[in-house]
């Protein structure tokens, strides 16, 4: 198979699409494939497996490099598509880079997969400025590429009731019925989506990382509690979608014995980074991918505070091949993740996630059994799995 992967955010920036990417990059070209991404990027590719798309010079949202144009994005894209004989394009954002990518798909006949990574909803609500208007000329420009008539995105749902909400599912949607297949990394969005009415085969294909991160880890260290204290870390967007003070709350509210550290950028950073440090919560901003692992080697366990807003995150598949315990906030993150490595939080705010992190550092054993269910656990996380189901929907959509 020659395989297009098209997203809107790439490497060396950090993120969950980023490191799927990377993954199902690496992982096609082991089991002998032809696989190719094309993205938006801020310094020149030093891969002939990465195409960069022209981006605009002033307009960097959340620090991000922005594609230009659908229009501009598809010319690069339909010339490489021709020159380097995709069979599938696989589409994994909602910007400009997927707009142009169904354009040149549709032009050149191609089937598109289309992958829904997060909640762009909960996102646009959270982060884009003026959401009710600015969501209004995203999903117009959105719908001048991707055909958005007779899509009707129902009221009566707890995930549909705001015209934010409503208008970017609405873009979801669209692009998944633009699509010979989609595939989601979880059952909860999975469910979403029929309970929205998408017709388009929706097949749930969990996240992986891929064997060269794995064997850069190597056989991580069982943890236990030895009279040191706990060592918790956070990571990921600092953004309010991601929840980061609720972490910084659980921090404070856990107490002495508890040593926390934030990994990240993003909007909230500043605020955050006023507030953590009174209670004792350092805040590194953000750092490569392979200082994130050198932190997880160095920590206990790893704490997600989002909730109603991830998909599968990738850190939380790193955190469990290093070995860490994990505590979540969002039970539905959990039902995919390994059962006794994971703690699910008893209330989603900050008391709950406290209330975990205080069993892990006073409960004998409790570490040391979280600790080793996740190395139990890590041969699950490679991308085999992963690869050998994207090449069963690659091709089922370039049969039909």
């Amino acid at each position: 198979m020659r395989v297009a992967l098209v997203t809107d955010y790439y490497l060396p920036t950090l993120g969950g699409v980023q490191t799927v990417v990377k993954a199902q990059l690496e992982g096609l070209r082991a089991a002998g494939h032809e696989a190719t991404v094309f993205a938006p990027l801020a310094i020149e590719p030093d891969s002939a497996d990465v195409v960069a798309l022209p981006i605009s010079r002033r307009f960097r949202p959340d620090g991000y490099p922005f594609t230009r144009s659908a229009r501009a994005a598809e010319a690069v894209m339909r010339a490489e598509f021709v020159a380097r004989g995709i069979d599938v394009v696989h589409v994994q954002s909602e910007m400009f880079a997927a707009l142009g990518a169904y354009r040149a798909a549709a032009a050149l006949d191609l089937p598109v997969v289309f992958t829904v990574h997060g909640r762009v909803d909960v996102y646009a609500a959270h982060v884009l400025p003026l959401p009710w208007l600015t969501t209004g000329l995203l999903a117009h420009l959105h719908s001048r590429h991707v055909d958005h008539s007779r899509m009707a995105v129902p009221r009566g749902l707890p995930f549909t009731r705001t015209l934010v909400a409503r208008r970017m599912w609405r873009v979801m949607l669209a692009q998944a019925r633009a699509s010979a297949a989609v595939t989601v990394p979880s059952p909860h969005v999975a469910r979403m989506l029929g309970q929205l009415g998408c017709a388009t085969p929706v097949t749930v294909l969990p996240n992986a990382l891929e064997d060269t991160l794995i064997d850069s880890i190597g056989t991580p260290t069982r943890r236990a509690r030895r009279g040191e204290p706990l060592r918790v870390m956070w990571c990921g967007r600092v953004s309010p979608e991601k929840r980061p003070e609720v972490f910084v709350e659980a921090a404070r509210l856990a107490g002495a014995g508890i040593v926390a550290d934030m990994y990240g950028d993003g909007v909230a950073r500043g605020a955050i980074a006023r507030s953590a440090p009174a209670v004792g919560v350092r805040v590194h901003g953000a750092v490569p991918q392979d200082q994130v692992l050198r932190a997880m080697a160095r920590h206990d366990a790893f704490v997600s505070s989002s909730l109603d807003f991830d998909n599968q995150p990738m850190v939380l598949l790193e955190a469990i091949a290093s070995g860490l315990a994990v505590v979540v906030a969002d039970p539905e993150l959990a039902v995919a993740l390994p059962q006794c490595a994971t703690r699910v939080s008893s209330t989603p705010d900050a008391e709950g996630l406290a209330r975990e992190l205080s069993r892990l550092r006073d409960e004998p054993g409790a570490l040391e059994r979280a600790s080793a269910a996740s190395i139990a656990s890590a041969p699950a996380t490679r991308i085999g799995p992963h690869v050998e189901g994207l090449l069963a929907v690659y091709t089922a959509v370039a049969r039909s």
